[in-house]
């Protein structure tokens, strides 16, 4: 028996930088089309520069880079980009925060300065945990979507869809969120339960008597115009037709029967306001009713609340609900909890304010985006009634201007003199609020004074065009017409509403093609008791420390076999550490397997056809596994493999063999450890190219995943005989007091075992 070939008795997280020192060197995961291999190109998530990375996020792109990795050695040649997505509200609240300066008080250019300078920064330390993590992207082409060559792609694919008249202006409601201002999506909202107060009010009628209303905004009492109660409601049926008279200021509002009105929700009476929900902003249309702008821009009631004009919305909400108490008006407060829209960003209220935005259509596409919804195939096929049920829920076309700076300017221009929108030829990066018209003359008027939109889009505009960048759309026509629909979007669920929702309606715009012909969703990384992490909470895990105490390939190992596609997986440092021992195991038995020459071919016996047999299961479930992009099912089936089955039952039968130079049991040793390393390449990438560089040469990341070979099949009918039968002859010595490596006398191979007896008389030493 030789030396081990694996010199060091244990895995050793340095091994790690070594792997990575290599790669850094040989650039083993550069994108290669050609050789007759198809190209399987992925759509990776730009993550967003915001301080230090979430370990669900850092979890959730260890997954894509499994997808990456299993595709390669499925045969494909895999362009797997990197990029980040720097444009935004989130650094722009970043600067704020840390110089104490609101956006609209900062000198434009110099916020934009400060912006990159700060996102920089941020940018290098993602960069720096994709290379820790083993991420296998290619890191020498990161795109940036805040980059001047990006904006302008984002730009002409704008011009190409205003040319075709899919974008409008208009002045409308809109979600607004004051503490950003500026306008919001559908997409960019979010609810939540929050603490408030239900007011009930009592509104006399200009007939005689009254009618009892319930709010939880008296500060929209100046804008209410009218009052719904429902047909069916017995209380209010005799107020339907008549006027009620707002208290305090004054206008009257019809109360009408509308079928909207909740009986069970506060007295059953509801004043509708321009404006309080979505709901109010529908029945201002519906029954043509004169909207008053309450609530301003900045966050403050109009000169419609008469003497509570300026005040913020908080402090008109307590001056009108104290003076309608004085006034006799309250009939009752009541404390609930209230499902309240926020800012997704700044986490808070949304108010609707009628602004002027510019539209992108997309209500009237909606059945063609549920037809490229059904055309996609997700991973898990649940995650589509995601998308879904998104597009089922929306209610406005998708208003893409905002007023921030920090993000890809709307290239626009306007004549001064008749206001004609000018549009530039795409190609060049426009800045409109700062570069001269590319016009001379207006071709309506001849006018020569021009001025800018001073307006920027929503980042998802930029980020919904990541699929056509990739695929080289504009770019590369020949590339994009063999690689377009992209082959995989990865990501994760929070992201299904914005990212996947825009990126699909882009796609059927620009192309009318579906974006995608594979998507995988995974699930979302929490604390221990299944709550999202937070700082605030104090169940932030960071991925630095564990990185540093258990290893890449520990939280790689531990990201696949948690929890199931799709599924929330529960972050904790013991499950991250249970990991590591299984990488031990593996390297203990590899460095076992190592002490034996490995012959080119051996003379098998039923034991080894045995194996061998419960190797082609293991290999065709785990093909099958990474062909979906089922991580758990293949990390869990490899480990149940190693340490139930093939260590345990395996090794001890023919080791005796082994070291007397059967080069049947030698030979098998070899390729069960080969096609293992293979299964697990994807997922523990550090671990299987040392094992492999070091027993075999070469990387095991260049290997094809193995196929099952021709074997004694009905062989696997006795490993439950097999394993219980062994782990009866270890009890038996257990309970005589013996050694495991004692004689046992008095205990035979079972009949229906006795392809194996001479392996197994050996291995136990029966007598």
């Amino acid at each position: 028996m030789a030396e081990p070939r694996l010199k060091e008795k244990q895995w050793d997280l340095a091994f790690e930088f070594e792997v990575l020192e290599r790669w850094d060197r040989e650039k083993p995961h550069r994108f290669e089309a050609g050789g007759g291999k198809t190209v399987y190109v992925i759509d990776t998530p730009p993550p967003y520069p915001s301080g230090d990375w979430h370990p669900g996020a850092v979890i959730g792109y260890t997954m894509i880079d499994m997808v990456a990795r299993a595709q390669r050695m499925l045969g494909r040649a895999v362009l797997f980009p990197f990029g980040l997505d720097r444009n935004g509200i989130n650094i722009e609240r970043t600067v704020e925060k840390k110089y104490r300066k609101p956006l609209h008080e900062w000198d434009r250019e110099e916020f934009i300065a400060t912006c990159r300078a700060e996102i920089e920064r941020i940018g290098q330390g993602i960069l720096e945990i994709v290379r820790r993590m083993g991420m296998s992207m290619d890191r020498s082409d990161v795109y940036y979507t805040d980059r001047d060559d990006y904006r302008a792609y984002s730009q002409a694919i704008f011009l190409d869809l205003f040319q075709k008249g899919y974008f409008y202006r208009g002045e409308r409601p809109s979600f607004y969120c004051v503490y950003c201002r500026t306008t919001l999506a559908e997409a960019d909202i979010v609810y939540e339960e929050t603490p408030s107060k239900l007011v009930k009010i009592r509104f006399p009628l200009k007939e005689g008597g009254s009618i009892t209303i319930a709010t939880t905004r008296p500060e929209l009492l100046p804008a209410c115009r009218t009052v719904i109660v429902h047909p069916d409601d017995e209380r209010w049926r005799g107020a339907v037709g008549k006027k009620a008279v707002v208290p305090i200021f004054g206008q009257l509002a019809l109360v009408r029967a509308h079928p909207d009105a909740k009986m069970e929700f506060g007295s059953g009476a509801a004043m509708i306001c321009s404006y309080g929900d979505m709901v109010d902003v529908r029945l201002f249309r519906e029954l043509q009713l004169e909207p008053v702008k309450a609530i301003d821009e900045d966050g403050h009631v109009t000169q419609a609340a008469g003497v509570y004009a300026g005040l913020t919305v908080e402090e008109a909400r307590e001056r009108i609900l104290a003076d309608l108490r004085s006034q006799g008006f309250v009939e009752k407060v009541e404390s609930i909890q209230h499902m309240t829209p926020l800012c997704e960003r700044s986490r808070t209220p949304v108010e609707f304010i009628p602004s002027e935005a510019w539209y992108l259509k997309q209500l009237e596409f909606r059945e063609n985006l549920r037809t490229l919804a059904e055309d996609m195939t997700f991973h898990p096929a649940r995650h589509r009634q995601i998308l879904l049920n998104w597009m089922n829920s929306l209610t406005i076309d998708w208003p893409i201007s905002r007023r921030r700076y920090y993000h890809t300017e709307i290239p626009l221009w306007y004549c001064v003199s008749c206001g004609e929108i000018l549009v530039p030829e795409p190609g060049p990066y426009y800045r409109p609020w700062k570069d001269p018209a590319p016009f001379e003359t207006c071709p309506k008027c001849g006018g020569t004074e021009f001025r800018g939109e001073d307006r920027v889009f929503d980042t998802w505009m930029d980020s919904s065009n990541s699929n056509l960048w990739v695929t080289r759309y504009l770019r590369d026509g020949a590339f994009f017409e063999r690689n377009f629909p992209c082959s995989l979007r990865p990501q994760g669920r929070d992201i299904v509403r914005t990212w996947l929702y825009y990126t699909t309606l882009k796609s059927w715009l620009v192309l009318r093609k579906k974006p995608f012909e594979h998507v995988f969703i995974h699930g979302m990384g929490l604390d221990a008791r299944g709550r999202a992490m937070h700082r605030t909470l104090g169940n932030y895990l960071p991925v630095e420390p564990l990185v540093e105490k258990y290893g890449a390939d520990a939280i790689r190992f531990f990201a696949a076999a948690e929890t199931g596609p799709g599924d929330d997986f529960r972050i904790t440092e013991e499950k991250v550490g249970g990991s590591r021992k299984f990488l031990s195991k593996l390297w203990n038995v590899a460095r076992f397997i190592s002490s034996f020459e490995e012959p080119r071919e051996g003379k098998l016996l039923p034991t080894d056809e045995w194996i061998l047999a419960e190797l082609n299961d293991l290999i065709a479930v785990c093909r099958g596994a990474h062909e979906d992009m089922n991580f758990f099912v293949a990390a869990n089936r490899v480990r149940d493999f190693i340490w139930n089955v093939f260590a345990p039952h395996y090794v001890e039968m023919a080791k005796a063999r082994a070291y007397e130079g059967d080069t049947g049991a030698r030979w098998t040793l070899h390729t069960v450890l080969r096609d293992v390393l293979k299964l697990l390449a994807p997922i523990t990438p550090f671990v299987t190219h040392k094992i492999w560089g070091e027993m075999y040469g070469g990387s095991v990341h260049a290997e094809m995943l193995p196929q099952p070979r021709d074997v004694n099949e009905a062989l696997r009918d006795l490993t439950a005989k097999l394993v219980a039968f062994n782990s009866l002859v270890w009890k038996e010595k257990k309970d005589r007091g013996l050694s495991l490596k004692d004689a046992l006398l008095g205990m035979a191979v079972p009949e229906e075992l006795r392809p194996f007896a001479a392996d197994l008389a050996r291995m136990h030493r029966l007598a």
